[in-house]
């Protein structure tokens, strides 16, 4: 079976951006896309902000539209590039303070720890784990991210996530199947072979 196309008529009319038709996509598809931001990684707060810069873009370039992807898969691989640059701007401008905790969080009445510390060695091993994860995330096309995203974090059914990325169970299966073979070979080459490797 060939790749699914988008309509000829829907595709003209996004490149010569009928305002109709452009408020029609965002409408439509708005809730899918939102949950795309929010499997990405955004928090529940952010994914507005995501979907509206995506849309933006999505206008700047309707004339680039060539209707070879469903438009919905278009806009999905928009969202996903802004999480990612998002992602990258807040990587180099966060700096972790633990200096401002607040001292009775850390401990009980009795001045004994609330919950005690990681050991320094665990800690690092965990962030560092952390940073792999997402390096070998980041490595994953659009859709195996956003499918093994879907299904391993936000535990969606697959008619859900099928819907979103418009494809069928058993592509999605092979989509599942290839990402985690990724991630676990992209893992491996980093050194962690297991979850006795990193101590949570």
């Amino acid at each position: 079976m060939g790749k699914t196309r988008e309509l000829p008529e829907v595709v003209a009319a996004i490149n010569r951006r009928d305002p109709a038709a452009l408020e029609r996509i965002a409408r439509t598809h708005l809730p899918a896309l939102l949950r795309c931001a929010r499997a990405a990684g955004t928090s529940d707060a952010d994914a507005y902000d995501v979907v509206q810069d995506a849309l933006l873009v999505f206008v700047r370039r309707a004339a680039d539209f060539d209707g070879r992807v469903p438009v919905a898969q278009w806009l999905i691989g928009i969202v996903y590039r802004t999480v990612q640059a998002r992602r990258r701007v807040s990587a180099r401008e966060e700096t972790p303070s633990h200096a401002s905790d607040p001292f009775d969080e850390r401990f009980d009445g009795e001045g004994m720890w609330s919950r005690p510390p990681q050991s320094p060695e665990s800690y690092t091993a965990s962030a560092q784990a952390m940073t792999w994860l997402n390096d070998c995330l980041d490595k994953l096309s659009d859709r195996r991210r956003l499918a093994f995203v879907m299904r391993e974090v936000d535990q969606m059914e697959t008619n859900e996530i099928c819907n979103i990325l418009g494809t069928t169970a058993n592509t999605l299966g092979v989509l599942l199947f290839r990402a985690r073979n990724a991630l676990r070979e992209c893992l491996e080459s980093k050194g962690i072979r297991g979850s006795s490797d990193v101590e949570m």
